[in-house]
């Protein structure tokens, strides 16, 4: 049951058990790898790398993985996965604000779930542009705002401010709008395509997956806590199994299928035969001069609403 509960930045995402949202999310994760197409040798960074379901199946395909979150227990259970498989992945503790590597180094920028939950969507694109190499492409995969899950997020949503007594969070970026990442990356030189994509979610019925997402989930861990203390957490379980019974689509069992889109963010060919080199101005914007480059990205986002998940 996941949603946006408090201030992105306010998150422990090592609460509960995030892997068995990783586990719901992996074929998302192999159709953004398969997206992305990272070859033998490439530099590959998975930005909010969580378990590290990405940055695995990249490093399985012969590249070079780093992964990135912010979450030391999440990292720390990406690092046991990776040795079981006898696998050469670096996971390091880092924000999508200030990414720990290097100007352009690079080639493959994966975010399966992740990036979307970043504080700062400013400052994260411009993080991704300054790491992404000239050549570089990036993928993610964002949760469409649609359907039985949406309406979930708002029951839960509704039940924590009341619990509060306050007004809900304002919505963040919504990195799904074709719109508005283009804004978003437009200084830096790129430009969005995107494709809609669907991933089925299953439980033997509505009331298990109510459950496993409000233990095992770390936005509904920190919401359910908020409901315990200052609300009626019974009526809110109530209404919230309701809108899942109410959009199952299965007459013995549970299914929903979770809308996205995977966006594709590329670099502008510049016109300009002298258009210099990728350089971070007093502002923090990259130089125009990026716009030689015609190096891919692709986005893979996933605004999560569907499962929140990263």
């Amino acid at each position: 049951m996941p949603m946006r509960l408090v201030h992105s930045s306010e998150v422990d995402w090592s609460a509960g058990r995030y892997e068995t949202t990783a586990a719901r999310l992996l074929p998302a994760a192999r159709l953004l790898v398969q997206r992305a197409a990272p070859r033998a040798g490439e530099r590959v960074l998975d930005l909010g790398c969580g378990t590290g379901s990405a940055a695995l199946l990249a490093a399985r395909l012969g590249a070079r993985v780093t992964g990135v979150d912010p979450a030391e227990r999440l990292l720390e259970v990406a690092r046991e996965r990776a040795l079981a498989e006898r696998l050469d992945v670096k996971f390091v503790e880092g924000e999508a604000a200030e990414l720990p590597v290097e100007d352009g180094s690079v080639d493959v920028l994966l975010s399966s779930f992740g990036v979307i939950f970043a504080p700062d969507a400013t400052a994260a694109a411009l993080e991704m542009a300054r790491v992404t190499g000239p050549r570089g492409r990036i993928v993610l995969n964002a949760w469409l705002p649609v359907g039985v899950m949406a309406n979930l997020i708002q029951v839960c949503q509704d039940a924590v401010s009341k619990a509060l007594g306050a007004p809900a969070e304002p919505p963040g970026f919504p990195w799904h709008d074709v719109v508005r990442l283009t804004e978003l990356f437009a200084p830096y030189g790129f430009s969005v395509t995107s494709t809609d994509e669907s991933l089925p979610i299953t439980a033997a019925s509505a009331r298990e997956y109510l459950e496993e997402q409000a233990t095992d989930h770390p936005l509904s861990v920190m919401g359910r806590a908020v409901i315990e203390r200052a609300g009626d957490p019974a009526a809110v379980a109530e209404k919230a199994l309701a809108v899942l019974e109410a959009g199952n689509e299965e007459a013995d069992s549970f299914r929903m299928t979770s809308r996205y889109r995977l966006l594709t963010v590329e670099r502008l060919v510049s016109s300009d035969p002298g258009a210099g080199s990728v350089e971070q101005g007093p502002a923090g914007r990259l130089a125009a001069g990026s716009r030689r480059y015609c190096g891919r990205v692709v986005f893979a986002l996933a605004s999560q609403v569907a499962i929140g998940g990263r």
